[in-house]
This record gives structure tokens, C-alpha cells and sequence, in this order.
């Protein structure tokens, strides 16, 4: 569980040599987004990896390219970041745009908190931070609507009644995409567009290794109004995370088939 397994990137960005190409019967890689020079994809790579798929990992805010179609990869994950999806650079606006691809091939997509906002933003739909300036940061319950239950249902996963946050910017549901999820202080915190485009507010991918850094690093964010202390994180790791185990497995086996499998399980 350890998210110090993973390298900071893969080796070497470019194209490999015909030699090292995937064969034609492997698993076609995933696309990884991350926004911090020694970010980890956490958990959802180690899961990613272990069906077979290799991560291409890219970090625009570092100059490396998106591609201009999702034929040649299984998915895409657009992880978190202390950026904000509103944020003039022009790395986040690359990324809001990109996300259009994946909607137009409608090619699996998963935002993830930052990821989430952009998928909103692309949409058309606000991101917004607290009125108040509250933020989220540590475990808080998560509410699952009737879409949220219907869908849960045909794609064979259970919701997690409890999930780790850490943000504090929130997004609406965007026109053209059904709320799965609520919570609190920011109300929509899982969507689906598409077939296999989600976005949720909540970090499944967390190790302890990584509570402990961001807790760390980012320990002026659990001082917010309605955060939670760093130090009461990683016990919560210890109550909820298996039910959260349970979903991402099973929701990721559903993320991941292609279409013909997936049958009624994407309705």
C-alpha cells in the first residue's frame, strides 16, 4: 500500500522502441494525469497494473503532450493537484479542453477531485469554492442518490458510505450528466457522463504513506473551517477503508470493459 512503489513517472515519455511495444494481445495502457513533480497514481495505479495495464503517466504543467485520441489507450485518470480547475495556466486549460476527447469517443474517464471539477468545467457546469470557506479534508459520509443506486446496481459495485476528501473547491452537476453521489458542505461529489466518464470529489487512490505527506505538506489545509485534524486520518484509514477497497476493485473492472462486455452494465 505503500504509493513510494510507484516511479515518478514512466521510463521515458516518448514512443518505445518496436522491440519493447506492447503485443497486440496485452492490455492497452492507461492514461495517468498528474499535477506535482512527485505525484503517484496511489492505489489506482498498483490496481491499474495489476489487470495487466501499464500507466502512462504525463504532467502537462511539465510540458509533456496529451494524445489526440483514446484509441490507443484503455482509459484516462486526471488525478488531484493544489491547482484549481479555474486557474489561468494554461496546462489546466489544455486539460479542460482535453477532456472533450474523451467525452466525443466516449473512452473511460475518471476525474479525480481536481480531475472531477475539470470534467465539470468542461461541461459547462461552475466550480466554485465555499461560500463560507469551508473545505473537506479527511473522512466525511457520502450520500448516494437514486442514480447513484440504479447504477451501482447494473455495474456491479457497492458504494462506500464514507470516503477521504481533500479539497476545497466544489463543482455542480453538469447539464447532460447524473448526480451519483452528494455529501455535505459540497453537494455533488460522483457524476457520469457518457458511459464510462465519472468524476468524483473523493480520493480512493490514498495510501497511508500518502495521508501522512499531504497531511504534512498541505497541514495548513486541515486547519480550514470543517476540515479534520491530520492526525485523526489515518485511524479513519483503518475504520473505512475496506468498503472503499471493495468499490474501487469492483469499479474499476467495470471501468475497464470494453463495451461488448459490458453489456447492460453501462446503463
Amino acid at each position: 500500500m505503500n504509493d513510494h512503489a510507484f516511479p515518478p513517472r514512466l521510463a521515458g515519455r516518448t514512443r518505445p522502441p518496436a522491440a519493447t511495444r506492447r503485443p497486440p494481445s496485452a492490455p492497452r495502457p492507461v492514461l495517468i494525469v498528474l499535477h506535482q513533480e512527485h505525484s503517484t497514481p496511489g492505489r489506482v495505479g498498483r490496481l491499474l497494473q495489476a489487470r495487466g495495464h501499464a500507466l502512462d503517466i504525463r504532467k502537462p504543467r511539465f510540458g509533456d503532450s496529451l494524445p489526440a485520441t483514446m484509441r490507443d489507450h484503455a482509459g484516462a485518470v486526471i488525478f488531484g493537484g493544489p491547482m484549481g480547475a479555474n486557474d489561468p495556466e494554461d496546462f489546466v486549460k489544455a486539460e479542460i479542453d482535453w477532456i472533450g476527447t474523451c467525452l466525443k469517443e466516449d473512452a473511460p474517464f475518471l476525474g479525480i477531485c481536481l480531475g472531477a471539477q475539470m470534467l465539470a468545467k468542461q461541461m459547462g457546469a461552475q466550480v466554485y469554492t465555499h461560500g463560507e470557506g469551508r473545505a473537506e479534508v479527511g473522512y466525511y459520509p457520502l450520500s448516494i442518490t437514486e442514480a447513484g443506486k440504479a447504477h451501482a446496481e447494473t455495474a456491479g459495485f457497492v458504494w462506500p458510505g464514507t470516503v477521504y476528501q481533500w479539497h476545497r473547491d466544489g463543482f455542480d452537476c453538469p447539464r447532460g450528466a447524473e448526480c451519483l453521489a452528494t455529501g455535505g458542505d459540497f453537494p455533488t461529489q460522483a457524476i457520469r457522463a457518457a458511459s464510462r466518464v465519472y468524476g468524483i470529489q473523493f480520493h480512493p487512490e490514498v495510501t497511508p504513506a500518502m495521508m501522512y505527506r499531504w497531511s504534512v505538506r498541505g497541514y495548513e489545509r486541515t486547519l480550514m473551517p470543517g476540515a479534520q485534524l491530520g492526525h485523526t486520518h489515518v485511524p479513519g484509514w483503518f475504520q473505512h477503508d475496506p468498503a472503499i477497497r471493495l468499490w474501487l476493485d469492483a469499479f474499476l473492472d467495470h471501468w475497464l470493459k470494453e463495451p461488448a462486455e459490458a453489456g447492460t452494465a453501462t446503463a
